[in-house]
């Protein structure tokens, strides 16, 4: 089946009120208005409410970075389901690398990485409060320099695939977003090659045919790719059978470079 390409950007720790508003002015000024492809604009918390209005007469959704499970109560610093609806958020990330502990470029003191304690049981938390209040996550997996190097990358991603949607059934993951970011590519410059990107995606998918027994779930899947996505690799790697688009980092924060990526889809 034909599915819909999905471009998210994740503009991660970045951006202020003006700037983060000019960025979408400016980028809704240069992308086409193309039905064929959704595109989701993930900002920090702190610009949700203002880009709702600045979007709310176009075709881009927004997203969130991340969420809490519970619905309410004393979880200081946290951001409820509830909250990100009541705010029209409509896809939120969840189980980035990032929120995991686990950089592809070490940003933070390596005393401090106890603090990212994401486990593959919080994340299931999250995607179960997160189809609750009908938003789509957008589930990310990937593997280290030193896992790959290791062989390890198919072992991996199934274990992250099997922790956050254990407990969930085929039906519940109709038209699911995954998003497969190798860890060494983000942030790094670096790209996984195409045919590499291909084969891991394709891998994805045929989890989800041989986890679940539906013949039909694994062609609803959308399963999108992230990792130093520019204008320059987009194409060739969403024109793979298997790669449905990207979650895209730095070149997001780029209204002319996030344009081009989304015309590649």
């Amino acid at each position: 089946m034909q599915r819909t390409k999905l471009v998210a950007g994740n503009w991660k720790m970045n951006l202020l009120q003006s700037t983060g508003s000019a960025l979408v002015e400016a980028f809704l000024q240069k992308v086409e208005l193309r039905q064929d492809v959704d595109v989701v604009v993930c900002p920090p918390y702190t610009l949700l409410g203002r880009l709702r209005e600045e979007l709310r007469r176009s075709h881009i959704h927004l997203g969130a970075q991340d969420v809490f499970w519970a619905e309410e109560g004393a979880f200081t610093g946290r951001v409820s389901p509830k909250m990100l609806a009541d705010l029209g958020v409509s896809h939120c990330i969840v189980g980035h690398s990032e929120t995991r502990g686990r950089f592809g470029k070490l940003e933070t003191a390596e005393n401090t990485l106890g603090f990212f304690a994401e486990t593959e049981e919080t994340i299931a938390l999250k995607i179960r409060a997160l189809f609750f209040h009908s938003i789509e996550p957008i589930l990310c997996v990937g593997e280290t320099l030193a896992e790959r190097q290791a062989g390890q990358t198919e072992a991996i991603i199934a274990k992250q695939l099997e922790g956050a949607l254990s407990g969930f059934d085929a039906a519940e993951l109709f038209f699911f977003v995954v998003a497969y970011e190798p860890v060494w590519a983000i942030g790094t410059g670096e790209t996984c090659a195409t045919e590499e990107a291909e084969r891991i995606c394709e891998f994805i998918r045929d989890w989800f045919r041989t986890k679940f027994g539906d013949p039909d779930l694994p062609d609803h899947i959308r399963i999108l790719y992230g990792g130093s996505v520019k204008s320059v690799n987009a194409k060739e790697l969403f024109s793979q059978p298997n790669i449905d688009g990207g979650l895209v980092g730095g070149a997001s924060l780029d209204a002319n470079e996030f344009a081009k990526i989304v015309a590649s889809a």
